[in-house]
């Protein structure tokens, strides 16, 4: 099969995390930049890292990479992608998204339009026709520049991968699935430790983990643009993809996971989320407030969002919530949490300085990754087989 270049954009400062999940599914990387990483690959990659990937935005096919600096030089230089060889002659075709970073060329609508005018122009030549009915598979086009430099994508994915599927019913400041399966792929939990979420909202970071324990693959219930290109894609690829992704499924394990929070019609949200992703045997959820966060056993890990006071109204309450779930997590010795939030006070009144932090962009929030570290549970006894 012919080799492609692809690259999967993610949130910044977790591309470690997704190039680890695509050299685990046998991929070579080629290159990690700020938001993305780009990897070779056939065309069963695109199905596989569709399937598969559980940090990645998309995963885009990309066909061009060059330098502009005026719009005259970006016409040519699209114009001279062979875009016959990716879209054929009923295909929808149009520049979905254009992004900007330190570049002559910086406005979208601009960029977008030139470049549309340059495939089309390419393609009245290849096609020897005027019009294009545009009435059949869709291949959207993202750009992206930076300093000058042009790279293009066709999306593979469509809807963002963050959609699993799972998720009908959705709290107040949801955290996307992308970021929360990301955020416990960070931290050394493993299906045999206890994971609770106390602040659980409509459940994403209880279900991701679930479904990472199951092994379960996040994209195996959902549709994918590039189904439609059997010019690119034998359909079958599609159907292996799925094939293997169900038989890696191991739900029939004992796990501690849970989740806690104080509004019982999220709650309810949440295990209905729970139902959706086919794990809602795998977790415990309860109403239950912060202050009341307990646990008998040990080495359990804490992995949340709590809340951010984004609103000036909530700001109020959140000094007395962060020193609840400081108190709490005083006595639960041998434990470690991990929380993501943009509240700059947060160790002030969690009362304990964070071990580690990682600066992560929730979108275009700016938000820290805390990490209040336990010890390590003692190694296992291994005894000698008789």
């Amino acid at each position: 099969m012919e080799k492609l270049e692809l690259i999967a954009p993610c949130h910044f400062g977790l591309e470690a995390v997704l190039k680890r999940e695509i050299q685990d599914l046998g991929y070579e990387i080629i290159n990690v930049e700020d938001g993305r990483v780009t990897f070779a690959g056939d065309a069963s990659a695109i199905c596989r890292a569709n399937v598969f990937l559980r940090t990645a935005e998309r995963v885009l096919l990309k066909v061009g990479s060059f330098k502009a600096v005026t719009f005259d030089e970006l016409f040519e230089r699209t114009k001279e992608i062979p875009w016959e060889k990716y879209i054929p002659e009923d295909g929808k075709f149009w520049v979905a998204k254009a992004a900007s970073v330190k570049s002559k060329l910086f406005s979208p609508s601009d960029i977008q339009s030139i470049m549309k005018k340059a495939m089309v122009n390419r393609m009245k030549q290849h096609y020897h026709i005027d019009w294009f009915e545009e009435n059949g598979a869709s291949y959207p086009v993202r750009v992206f520049l930076m300093k000058d430099i042009v790279t293009v994508g066709i999306d593979t994915s469509g809807v963002s991968l963050h959609k699993r599927g799972y998720r009908q019913l959705s709290s107040k400041a949801p955290i996307t699935e992308t970021l929360a399966a990301a955020l416990i792929l960070l931290t050394p939990w493993k299906k045999d430790r206890i994971f609770i979420d106390p602040f659980c909202g409509s459940g994403t970071f209880p279900i991701e983990a679930a479904m990472i324990a199951a092994n379960i693959a996040p994209g195996m219930n959902r549709s994918f643009t590039a189904e439609e290109w059997t010019n690119l894609i034998p359909r079958k690829l599609w159907y292996e993809a799925v094939d293997e992704a169900n038989s890696l499924i191991d739900d029939d394990i004992e796990v501690d996971i849970q989740g806690y929070d104080i509004d019982g019609e999220v709650v309810k949200a949440a295990r209905e989320n729970a139902r959706e992703a086919g794990v809602e045997h795998l977790i415990h959820f309860q109403e239950r407030a912060v202050k009341d966060l307990r646990h008998p056993k040990k080495y359990g890990f804490i992995i949340t969002n709590p809340p951010y006071g984004e609103r000036l109204e909530e700001k109020s309450a959140l000094p007395a919530l962060y020193r609840e779930f400081g108190e709490s997590f005083k006595k639960l010795d041998s434990w470690s949490a991990y929380m993501i939030t943009s509240y700059e006070e947060t160790e002030r009144y969690f009362g304990r300085k964070a071990d580690k932090n990682r600066k992560i962009y929730n979108g275009m929030l700016k938000t820290y990754f805390y990490q209040f570290l336990g010890p390590k549970p003692p190694r296992k006894k291994k005894y000698p087989e008789n």
